[in-house]
């Protein structure tokens, strides 16, 4: 049978575009397909066989998938979630006021509080163990400033918590934050101006920061698994690391010794933030927050700026920023996916984006006028708020509004706007009905808790939340479980 010939000369009429490219009209899908195909053999030569290239081939879009399905469940039950959680108070004794809390997994978070002392809350039992304090070098003249440089003498104290210094009553435990990897803890020490580090999940002793600061810690913030930064009611940020040199006489005392002993540090660096535009008295580092993607540091200080800080292995100022809201900045947390800080202040949330220029940070009101935001976090798309009035709030950044209460009426009549959020209140906890109260406060039949701290944990179920109340003079705990 003979063969077909096929003619490749040019049809009469025919433009010379079409006729080049033949099977395909349009010049673009030419380029298409031809590009495609270069990453296909790319992507072809790195492979090093058929089953390996037709298994990617076959579950990468559905990992993909599954991965844009779960981010979209995840944010559906974050918007969800509050309107249906309910509370479970917890027993704390007679400590005074919880300032910090952190979960170390499904079950136990770690606190801190106003009488200095460190515990962790079993959620499922409400069993209470206390941590010991971490003291400082015995003899602050004589220490050889080393880093990691040991004690003789300094050993950890089992048996229970230890007593703060007489002048340090009013402090406590203002922060506690777990570095990337969960494998250590940062927090105040047996004096609320040295920086204690323990070891995950067993809560061995690692070292005390005892030579920077010369005022209470607020705030502290992880940079990196082995670099922290504390700031300081002294207006200065400190950095410390923890070298492989401590960590291992860490290790070595614990299998060592019957009572481990811990080491102490020097800081690497030491910054003060700046006090040239305001009242160098009230320069007080307040709350410190870390972008890991641009390796930023936020820091909101008591006279109302916010500060950038660029935080790897030193800290640099980039920029400073006067708040729109001023008063009561006592509060700061970073939302990863959406890049912007928010602040907490008297009555709004502030979100502050630091490429933006000043006038475009968003504020929104409480709605509780003069009680304070005193904690603030990002979950998904979702900003919850702990008031000085024992409210919970939640703030859908993406609709740009608070949550609305599901048990209200749709278009139902409303006083006024701030009617139909969702609002959850913390229980009653205790009162110390102590001498104070009797002088001041005997007529009061309620005082609300603040909420000075709430966490999340990993799944985003459930919501630790705790406090006391607002008075300083008063004495007092919450704590509960929102599940």
């Amino acid at each position: 049978m003979a063969r077909k010939t096929v003619s490749r000369k040019r049809k009469a009429g025919e433009p010379k575009d079409q006729q080049q490219l033949g099977w395909c009209q349009e010049p673009h899908k030419r380029s298409r397909v031809s590009c495609s195909s270069r990453h296909a053999q790319q992507w072809w030569c790195s492979r090093h066989s058929v089953v390996c290239a037709l298994r990617g081939r076959e579950f990468r879009p559905q990992q993909q998938h599954e991965l844009r399905l779960q981010r979209s469940l995840q944010g559906f039950a974050a918007g969800r979630l509050p309107g249906i959680l309910k509370e479970r108070e917890f027993s704390l004794g007679r400590l005074n006021k919880v300032f910090a809390s952190q979960w170390l997994n499904h079950r136990q978070v770690v606190c801190g509080t106003k009488c200095n002392t460190l515990f962790v809350a079993d959620v499922l039992t409400g069993q209470i163990t206390r941590i010991p304090m971490l003291k400082d070098r015995e003899c602050r003249g004589g220490g050889s400033g080393v880093v990691g440089a040991p004690v003789a003498g300094r050993h950890y104290n089992p048996t229970g918590g230890s007593r703060s210094r007489l002048d340090q009553q009013g402090c406590g435990i203002h922060a506690i934050e777990l570095n990337p990897s969960r494998t250590l803890l940062a927090t105040g020490g047996d004096n609320p101006n040295s920086l204690a580090i323990y070891q995950l999940p067993t809560l061995d002793p690692v070292c005390v920061g005892d030579d920077g600061h010369n005022d209470w810690i607020f705030s502290i913030a992880w940079i990196s698994d082995n670099m922290a930064v504390s700031g300081s009611r002294d207006g200065s940020m400190g950095l410390w690391e923890v070298t492989e040199d401590v960590m291992s006489q860490a290790e070595r005392s614990q299998s060592e010794e019957a009572v481990p002993s811990y080491a102490h540090i020097s800081h690497r660096a030491l910054k003060d933030i700046p006090k040239e535009y305001t009242n160098p008295y009230n320069c007080k580092v307040r709350a410190l927050a870390f972008n890991n993607n641009h390796k930023e540091l936020g820091a909101v200080s008591l006279d109302g700026y916010f500060h950038l800080w660029r935080a790897e292995h030193n800290l640099c100022k980039l920029l400073s920023t006067k708040l729109p809201h001023c008063k009561e900045n006592v509060c700061l947390a970073y939302g990863q996916d959406w890049s912007v800080y928010a602040v907490g202040s008297q009555a709004h949330v502030s979100f502050l984006d630091p490429r933006q220029p000043t006038h475009s940070i968003k504020s929104v009101s409480s709605r509780e006028r003069g009680s304070g935001i005193r904690s603030v976090s990002f979950y998904e798309h979702i900003v919850t708020v702990g008031t000085g009035q024992g409210s919970l709030l939640f703030y859908d950044i993406r609709a740009q509004r608070f949550l609305e209460n599901p048990l209200n009426p749709a278009g139902g009549y409303r006083k006024c706007p701030g009617d139909g959020i969702l609002k959850l209140t913390t229980g009653k906890g205790w009162l110390n009905h102590d001498e104070t109260w009797r002088s001041y406060f005997s007529d009061i039949h309620s005082f609300p808790n603040a909420v000075y701290t709430h966490c999340y944990d990993d799944s985003g179920t459930k919501l630790f939340v705790a406090g006391g109340p607002l008075c300083s003079g008063l004495h007092g705990n919450y704590a509960g479980l929102w599940s």
